[in-house]
C-alpha cells in the first residue's frame, strides 16, 4: 500500500506523536525535530498538546520558548503545564537545568534565537525536541569558521517528522519511514516517490515534473 498524507492538522500531530514515542522507545539520539511546515501556522496550541499528549504517554517533558514573552502567554493558555514552562534563558538559570530526566521540547528556535538556543543544547545532557525550529538561515552576515560551526550544529539533529507542502506537491516523513514525495493533481495528491534521506529542491523540482 502507497503512503497517504494526513488528512488534516491533528492526524498530523497524532502522527509526530507517534513518531516521537517510537524515536524514544528505540534509539539514545539526543536531538531531534518535528517540522509541520505549513504557512501562518500557530505553534502555540500544538506544542501545548504535544506537551499534554507527552505526559499522558508517561514522557515527562519542559517547554522552553525564545523569550519570556512568548513563556509567559504559554502558562497563561495553559495553567497547568505552568511549572514546566520557560524561557531558554530563564530554563538555565533554573534547577531543572541540572537534570536529564525530562524531554525538552524547544518551541519554534529561529535564526535571532541561535546563540541562547545552542547554549541550552549545550548545557543539557538529556534528550531535546526541536518543534518547528527555523534555524537555517542562521548563517546569513556572519563569518565563515561561525557559519561551519551553525551548519555542524543543524546537521546533528535527526528529523522525525517532516510535512511541508509544496507548490504543487508536498513531502512528509515519519519516523522510521522514508521521505516520501507527494504530487498535487486535479483529484487530490498522490504518491510520487520515496527517498532514503531528505531530498534537496533540485530533486524534488525534477522529480514532480
Amino acid at each position: 500500500m502507497n503512503p497517504a498524507l494526513p488528512s488534516d492538522l491533528a492526524t498530523a500531530e497524532s502522527n509526530s506523536l507517534k513518531s516521537i514515542i517510537d524515536y524514544l522507545s528505540t534509539t539514545n539520539t539526543n536531538r531531534f525535530c518535528v517540522n509541520l511546515q505549513f504557512e501562518g501556522l500557530r505553534v502555540l496550541p500544538i506544542a501545548l498538546r504535544l506537551s499534554q499528549n507527552l505526559n499522558s504517554s508517561n514522557v515527562d517533558n519542559i517547554l522552553l520558548w525564545p523569550d519570556a514573552g512568548a513563556a509567559a502567554l504559554a502558562k497563561r493558555e495553559s495553567p497547568d503545564l505552568s511549572n514546566n514552562i520557560y524561557s531558554y534563558k530563564d530554563f538555565l538559570l533554573s534547577e531543572k537545568s541540572n537534570s536529564d530526566s525530562n524531554l525538552l521540547i524547544a518551541v519554534s528556535p529561529q535564526p535571532y534565537d541561535y546563540s541562547d538556543f545552542f547554549n541550552v543544547c549545550d548545557h543539557t545532557q538529556g534528550k531535546i525536541l526541536m518543534l518547528n525550529g527555523r534555524l537555517e538561515d542562521s548563517a546569513v552576515g556572519i563569518g565563515s569558521v561561525a557559519r561551519e560551526r551553525r551548519k555542524s550544529f543543524l546537521s546533528s539533529w535527526n528529523i522525525l517528522y517532516w510535512l511541508q507542502p509544496l507548490s504543487n506537491g508536498a513531502l512528509l516523513r515519519e519516523y522510521p519511514n522514508d521521505w516520501h514525495l507527494f504530487r498535487k493533481d486535479i483529484d487530490g495528491y498522490r504518491f510520487l516517490k520515496s527517498y532514503g534521506e531528505k531530498p534537496n529542491p533540485e530533486n524534488i523540482n525534477e522529480d514532480l515534473v
